[in-house]
């Protein structure tokens, strides 16, 4: 493989005038709803930070910003002229992306931008990297296709060093074709036809895209699973272009203090010993750093940077024989928002990196220690905040297709619907993509494969496939109906509830979602009427009484043997106006003293119960 040279002078000379024509003035568009951050985005540089804090390399290049852009049929070719701009990493449909356009499965949207390599990356191979792009992205290097990637929830990355064009000025167009909910793709809450609990489609690029530099032989992802009975951290590393000699040195650091350094052969697991480990959870969410180096014939051939934490998920019997959930093998009552993780300015991504630690700081403050990510999953820098700031994630695969709305009649159990084999591939090709790219992650604590029966498929089979993918978390049973015997929780659904989950001896019972009390807040709402909610109510006095009623009907359900409950949910969203917060951040609905005490005298009470 040709690897890539550059003359400086001329790649200097053409970027400046590039950045020159590219000065063009960005003013979001007349939109429904902004945040406070909507105007501290940047249009040339937005999301500068480093995309993927679970692997850090220093250099990097960002590609976020202005690109061209233009829509055709999905049959077309590329076309000769890019008539609009877009800004990266927002997608079309946002007012952000500055397009704020609707797209059908008979388009095919374009992206066009140039850029250059430094000079200081000759003699090493080139990634380009993305974050997420929804759904199947194409991408031509200098006017060459060089990959295809199909999904719209995993980072992917392409080796483009054989394309770059040794005179250092290269062209990038992308292309992406999004069939929402008319294809066999994983999606979420998007739909072509918005309303309810539906929600606005979500298409192309939508996060960081990045180019980074590699050294011939590199580390390509990092593997830490922690075995806290053993006070052990198991770490595997995969490596691009290894050779039989080569070695993996760790050095485990906590508070910038050196634990321990271990050296052990690149295609063998390490397990490391931490004398003394700290545990992570809600109240003490300590984080090990690490540092991977790749050594060949004594001398390090790529590093990088890293981290993880030590804690333990299970499922085992209180005092009293009550199946509970357990952290670092102590019963412990998770309670949280769901969380659909949608922006008014930004859709599916949030408008700046503030913004994204907002949301799960706010739910920390209100004295909640879960957060049930909802068919959707987040970019890597969110589940990292989750890890710094102790915030328990139970993460939902995105199980709709265009047959995934469950059909079949309701509150019947042990009933299947038959993907066709393409749904059913896609699905799992995409399912185990997404747990690879989170696992290191010590907030993710369950996986949750189906939610009330939407696309549920050989429910055994997939569970016992996930098994296989990661036996170190909890997998839920499906959320919210179509009970199978499968998984460690069964999970129930009550609006507004709360109600007892159906017994169940072999499983630790769980309300998955309940309450959805609804408020519309004039002047903070994404449509003027079909505002709903579970239960609407008429002030911010009533929705806090009511709120508090219903979490004083939690705890004789702990008695009884709840496990862990979700409230519907952190935000209001688009036509959905039951969130604790206003779509738009502004107004938090609920009074926060109160629902705090409230939080903090439920998780007392489970402790009374359980010890």
């Amino acid at each position: 493989m040709r690897i890539f040279k550059v003359t400086l002078v001329f790649s200097i000379l053409f970027f400046s005038s590039f950045c020159i024509a590219q000065k063009i003035s960005y003013v979001p568009p007349e939109f429904r709803l902004s945040t406070e951050w909507t105007l501290d985005v940047n249009p040339d540089n937005p999301h500068p930070e480093y995309p993927r804090p679970g692997m850090t390399r220093p250099e990097w290049k960002s590609l976020n910003g202005r690109w061209h852009f233009a829509k055709t049929r999905k049959e077309e070719s590329q076309p000769e002229v890019f008539d609009r701009e877009i800004i990266v990493p927002f997608p079309v449909e946002s007012a952000l992306s500055g397009i704020y356009q609707s797209v059908g499965p008979e388009d095919k949207i374009w992206y066009k931008r140039t850029f250059f390599i430094p000079e200081s990356w000759s003699g090493r191979f080139i990634l380009l990297n993305f974050g997420a792009s929804d759904w199947e992205t194409t991408v031509y290097i200098n006017e060459t296709e060089i990959g295809k990637h199909r999904g719209g929830y995993d980072p992917f990355s392409f080796d483009i060093s054989s394309y770059l064009d040794e005179r250092g000025v290269q062209e990038i167009v992308i292309s992406v074709w999004d069939p929402t909910d008319t294809y066999h793709q994983p999606r979420g809450k998007q739909k072509i036809d918005p309303k309810g609990i539906w929600y606005t489609p979500v298409s192309g690029i939508w996060q960081t895209v990045w180019i980074e530099p590699v050294n011939l032989s590199s580390i390509e992802s990092l593997k830490c699973t922690p075995d806290i009975d053993n006070s052990t951290i198991k770490i595997n590393a995969n490596l691009h272009n290894p050779l039989h000699n080569d070695s993996i040195r760790a050095t485990v650091s906590f508070n910038k203090q050196v634990k321990t350094t271990n050296i052990f052969q690149y295609d063998q697991t390490a397990d490391i010993v931490l004398s003394s480990q700290k545990l992570w959870s809600p109240d003490h969410p300590n984080l090990y750093d690490i540092q991977l180096d790749l050594i060949r014939n004594g001398k390090i051939i790529d590093r990088i940077q890293s981290y993880f934490g030590m804690r333990k998920i299970s499922v085992d019997e209180d005092k009293a024989g009550i199946r509970r959930l357990f952290l670092n093998n102590k019963p412990i009552f998770q309670y949280g928002l769901l969380d659909q993780g949608w922006w008014p300015d930004g859709l599916y991504t949030a408008p700046t990196d503030e913004a994204l630690k907002s949301d799960i700081q706010k739910t920390k403050d209100m004295g909640f220690n879960l957060i049930r990510k909802h068919v959707k999953v987040e970019p890597d820098r969110w589940y990292t905040y989750c890890d710094q700031i102790g915030m328990i994630v139970w993460q939902d695969m995105p199980n709709s297709d265009k047959n995934a709305e469950w059909k079949g009649p309701s509150g019947i159990d042990g009933v299947e619907i038959e993907r066709e084999f393409i749904s059913e591939a896609q699905y799992k090709i995409e399912f185990e993509a997404i747990i690879n790219s989170i696992y290191n992650h010590p907030s993710i604590v369950k996986w949750i494969p189906f939610n009330e029966g939407w696309g549920q498929f050989k429910t055994t089979e997939i569970y016992d496939w996930v098994v296989t993918l990661d036996s170190s978390r909890l997998i839920g049973g499906p959320s919210g109906g179509n009970f199978f015997p499968v998984g460690d929780t069964r999970d129930y659904h009550k609006y507004p509830g709360p109600e007892m989950p159906p017994e169940d001896n072999d499983r630790a019972l769980i309300l998955g979602e309940f309450g959805g009390l609804g408020l519309p807040v004039d002047k903070h709402l994404w449509q003027k009427d079909k505002n709903w909610g579970y239960r609407n109510l008429k002030s911010q006095k009533d929705l806090t009484i009511s709120y508090l009623e219903l979490i004083e009907k939690l705890q004789p359900l702990i008695n009884d043997g709840l496990a862990g409950a979700i409230y519907t949910q952190t935000t209001d969203v688009e036509g959905e106006v039951n969130g604790t917060m206003t779509y738009d951040r502004k107004v938090i609905k609920l009074k926060s003293k109160k629902i705090k005490k409230a939080h903090e005298e439920l998780f007392k009470y489970f402790e009374e119960v359980v010890n």
